[in-house]
């Protein structure tokens, strides 16, 4: 690696749409640009290292979220053929569960009269069954593989309220293995797309809803605040005093999702001890 090699690297974000429409796009276009970006100080960015147990969570996790996908795509080709199945094989497995359904279509016995269209669609739902069992027990696999390494790379990060091994899986990704690159909470909220907009106009004054950073960590955030607002008794008693304040539920979602953010940072940067208890919601902007 050229950081390994004493090389300083900047990490530049992707060329300004406006400049890339008046220039044109090429390899030597970017480069220079690139190196214009630097050069003027507006790059200031450090890459992630990518050489620790956070690589190691997020390739594994590059898989699981392809496995995950073709589940989804066979079980809804399952759903697709039994609309247009023959009427005797839905009506044997109409209002079954999703487990009992694959379950069933996994024992199905075609036969070998496959030019009829009974018998190759008793075929074809049994070979989705089966990759939908397949990958059912692939992701079962990579969870047990995955959950251990975001415990020892982030143990203070579980801890949180609604933060489960997916969730800070997927934001110990996105901070990479050296999230002291990011130099304040701040830094944070622009990353995962939660940072406040303003959005005023006269004499309403308001914030909205941040559409950059990366989205994945954004729902995560996301998964984390549906949990709080669920099950956390002090999240639910700072959404309905919001809601007499007049904020709508996505102004309160943006809200806590500024505050997880916080949160999510002095896990990821300090140490237990020195981590500040919090011992209301902040009325984040």
């Amino acid at each position: 690696m050229l950081t390994a090699a004493g090389v300083t690297v900047v990490d530049v974000d992707r060329p300004d749409r406006k400049t890339r429409r008046m220039k044109g796009k090429s390899d030597p276009i970017d480069a220079y640009g690139a190196a214009t970006a630097v050069l003027s100080g507006r790059a200031t960015g450090t890459p992630k290292s990518r050489d620790g147990v956070v690589e190691a969570v997020r390739v594994l996790r590059l898989a699981r979220r392809s496995a995950v996908k073709a589940r989804t795509q066979a079980m809804n080709q399952i759903r697709g053929l039994l609309v247009s199945a023959p009427a005797m094989l839905r009506e044997q497995v109409a209002g079954l569960d999703r487990a009992t359904l694959i379950r069933t279509l996994a024992r199905l016995r075609p036969g070998d009269d496959l030019p009829r269209p009974l018998a190759a669609t008793r075929a074809a739902l049994r070979r989705l069954a089966r990759r939908h069992q397949a990958m059912d027990a692939e992701i079962a696999d990579l969870d047990t593989e995955i959950g251990p390494l975001v415990r020892q790379a982030a143990p203070q990060l579980l801890e949180l309220f609604g933060v489960g091994p997916e969730t800070a899986g997927q934001l110990l990704a996105s901070a990479g293995d050296n999230p002291e690159r990011m130099r304040s909470e701040a830094a944070v909220a622009h990353l995962a797309g939660v940072a406040p907009i303003p959005a005023s106009s006269g004499r309403t004054h308001r914030h909205r809803l941040n559409r950059g950073g990366d989205r994945a960590a954004n729902n995560a955030l996301h998964t984390i605040v549906l949990t709080r607002m669920r099950f956390d008794e002090r999240t639910r008693a700072y959404v309905e005093r919001r809601t007499k304040e007049g904020l709508n539920k996505k102004d309160i979602m943006r809200c806590l999702k500024r505050f997880v953010a916080r949160e999510v940072y002095r896990a990821l940067t300090t140490t237990p001890t020195e981590r500040i208890t919090q011992t209301d919601l902040a009325p984040a902007a």
